[in-house]
């Protein structure tokens, strides 16, 4: 399997949009948290086990040099490729071609999603094409793809109805199949794509998570706020936070509803912590006919009442009501409600966890992009891949609070600069 081990990022633009911010600043240093952007990203490709880099920079370039200078303050091996201001991003690759490996990470700088590096290795192994890059639904867009996920059509235009992708980078690329592309060393990278894509050598990965940029003031502060660490933790209901109804059926009023006492201990432990929660449970009997959605609201305002009264804050709650068999893409392990809460609380899903007490909520975390804790005996684990086991299983949520606790620390505090 062809892995990458070296991210290429295009630091080189003007930053026009975020002007006066950009006067006299490069937008890769523009800061968030304290922290330029860029070093977010740099941290994350760090975090997927990249650690050499290969930064093209333009404007102001040299205040990006001495920021990060070779990158051994972080444990980073990190080159440099200067070129004027008017260069540009096909220029800038071409006068790179020497200092990039060939196959390599391709990166913008303005934008940020959280990646899943080996889902991406394996569809670039799998399909063969010189480049893979993720891919965001928006309409207009400037990207078409086939059912099985290979681009038909790249036209920066947006023009074209038809057109409902949008490309945000990560990409993996093959060096000298991408440099056949080129006609002249000054050519735009957008044209590259637009010839590649023609002969059908892109795939891509759709990213169902929202994606950040601080292309523009708005997007900026709104990045600046999703990048910001958060004690949230995502956790199930049914047999997590209260006992289960038997097999088959549901709690259907609030009267039916126990609390499991662990599981209130280690919340109410967790929020002198200072956490927060989101709740996401599947409610199939709401479909069934079995669940009255006004019960279900009355069975969550009192939760919410019942926790606040011990500094517990559920912040929302998300629901599948679907049956089954309708095949949604919000009932787990399908990943939906994640996507939603990330939305809507600006909430980095691979800096948080879910704690739940089903194989499929394990699951249902590895497709959004987190990790999970599990609650329940281990043996019900053995179906799991590698990649989707938790952090910690146990019948007694107690058990899992040092890792609960030992995740955040890592994940969500940046003690340097």
């Amino acid at each position: 399997m062809t892995r990458p081990t070296q991210g290429v990022i295009l630091c080189g633009g003007l930053g026009t949009r975020l002007r006066p911010h950009t006067d006299n600043l490069p937008k890769p240093l523009i800061p968030c948290n304290g922290f330029p952007f860029l070093w977010y990203l740099l941290q994350q490709l760090h975090e997927q086990g990249i650690n050499q880099f290969v930064l093209l920079t333009g404007f102001l370039g040299e205040q990006i040099e001495g920021y990060f200078g070779d990158g051994s303050t972080w444990g980073w091996q990190i080159q440099y490729s200067m070129g004027p201001v008017e260069w540009d991003t096909g220029k800038r690759i071409w006068e790179a071609r020497k200092k990039i490996d060939e196959c390599f990470l391709l990166l913008y700088s303005d934008n940020f999603v959280p990646y899943p590096l080996d889902k991406l290795i394996a569809l670039h192994n799998r399909n063969g094409k010189a480049l893979t890059f993720m891919v965001s639904a928006k309409s207009p867009g400037n990207i078409m793809l086939d059912e099985a996920g290979i681009v038909q059509k790249y036209d920066n235009d947006r023009s074209n109805k038809e057109l409902n992708y949008v490309e945000i980078g990560y990409m993996i690329a093959v060096k000298e199949q991408v440099l056949d592309y080129y006609e002249t060393p000054a050519c735009s990278f957008s044209s590259i794509l637009r010839k590649m894509a023609a002969q059908r050598n892109i795939s891509a990965w759709v990213q169902q998570d929202s994606y950040h940029s601080i292309s523009d003031p708005i997007r900026w502060k709104k990045t600046e706020e999703y990048l910001k660490p958060k004690k949230i933790i995502l956790i199930d209901r049914d047999g997590v936070i209260n006992q289960k109804a038997p097999r088959g059926e549901y709690i259907s009023t609030w009267q039916d509803f126990e609390l499991i006492p662990e599981t209130h201990d280690v919340l109410k432990t967790l929020a002198q912590e200072g956490f927060q929660f989101i709740l996401i449970s599947n409610q199939a009997g709401i479909a069934r006919g079995m669940v009255k959605q006004e019960e279900l609201n009355l069975i969550h305002s009192n939760l919410k009442k019942e926790f606040k009264k011990s500094g517990i804050e559920i912040l929302d709650i998300y629901v599948c009501p679907h049956h089954w068999e309708e095949n949604c893409g919000c009932r787990n392990p399908k990943p939906g409600m994640f996507y939603q809460a990330s939305r809507d609380w600006l909430l980095r899903l691979d800096k948080t966890l879910f704690i739940g007490d089903d194989p499929r909520d394990c699951q249902a975390a590895y497709e959004a992009g987190c990790q999970s804790v599990f609650v329940g005996d281990k043996g019900e684990l053995q179906g799991l891949s590698e990649h989707e086991k938790p952090i910690c299983a146990s019948k007694n949520l107690y058990d899992c609070l040092p890792n609960i606790l030992e995740f955040f620390n890592q994940n969500n505090i940046y003690d340097y600069h």
